[in-house]
């Protein structure tokens, strides 16, 4: 855990430096439409890696822009959760580290740089953001909460769009942030009642469902089947407003 966190905090220091040197979004590689990819995350990526199988070197590691291995103990890193908004100025952004064991997420760590905050979750031990306890919201009204709904373009927009809908429609509030790692961590520390996303990847959802979890909130399996690997349908919440989004989602 200690290790993770250091390694968390120099690779947003690396993030924050390339954020506030950054020449704009001319150059950006496009991995699809509004999905850009900058040379940061690569970079910051490394830096992880190096780090983390320095320390043990006999655990897997995966990351979004590298790839690596799923096998056994597995290290799953982000290392810049958000990249569109990274690129176009908006400081809404993280480095997003989960540590999988036996089919378990034990270490989520999500740190936004920009901010100086360490969202950081252990298993069994509970969820703290620079050090300091925190709970979800506890709110069990959708007439009051505000729900993040995450987008993908892995899906068809109309099925995003239905789902936002049908939020709506229950009263809720929605929002979206671009880093779902993020709101994820939101959730956790009771600043938005809810994230839901009708796919999304590992690398983005790990940390953030076991800060939630460790907050005393209720977050989806989504291990379950081949979630590691394929990713999977998501949703993190107050476990007041449980039931009625896990029916909004079509959750099994």
């Amino acid at each position: 855990m200690s290790v993770a966190c250091a390694v968390a905090r120099e690779a947003g220091n690396l993030a924050r430096r390339r954020f506030n040197g950054r020449p704009g979004i001319t150059g950006i590689n496009l991995k699809g439409r509004q999905d850009y990819l900058s040379a940061v995350d690569s970079e910051v990526e490394r830096l992880v890696r190096g780090r983390l199988l320095a320390s043990f070197p006999k655990d897997s590691f995966f990351g979004e822009e590298g790839g690596g291995s799923l096998d056994h103990d597995v290290w799953v890193v982000d290392p810049i959760d958000g990249t569109a908004n990274f690129v176009r100025g908006i400081s809404q952004f993280c480095i997003s580290i989960a540590y999988v064991r036996d089919g378990q997420t034990q270490i989520g760590i999500i740190y936004d740089p920009m901010h100086d905050e360490l969202f950081v979750a252990e298993r069994g031990g509970g969820a703290t953001l620079n050090g300091e306890p925190i709970h979800v919201s506890g709110l069990d009204d959708m007439q009051s909460a505000t729900i993040e709904a995450g987008w993908s373009t892995r899906l068809p927009l109309s099925e995003y769009v239905d789902l936002v809908g049908r939020i709506l429609a229950d009263g809720a509030g929605v929002r979206r942030g671009g880093s779902g790692a993020l709101a994820l961590a939101y959730v956790a520390a009771g600043r938005i009642d809810g994230y839901c996303e009708l796919h999304m990847n590992s690398w983005d959802a790990l940390a953030g469902l076991l800060l939630i979890e460790e907050a005393g909130g209720w977050a989806n399996d989504f291990l379950d089947q081949s979630g590691l690997r394929d990713g999977n349908i998501v949703l993190g919440c107050t476990s007041g407003l449980k039931s009625p989004l896990v029916q909004l989602m079509g959750i099994v």
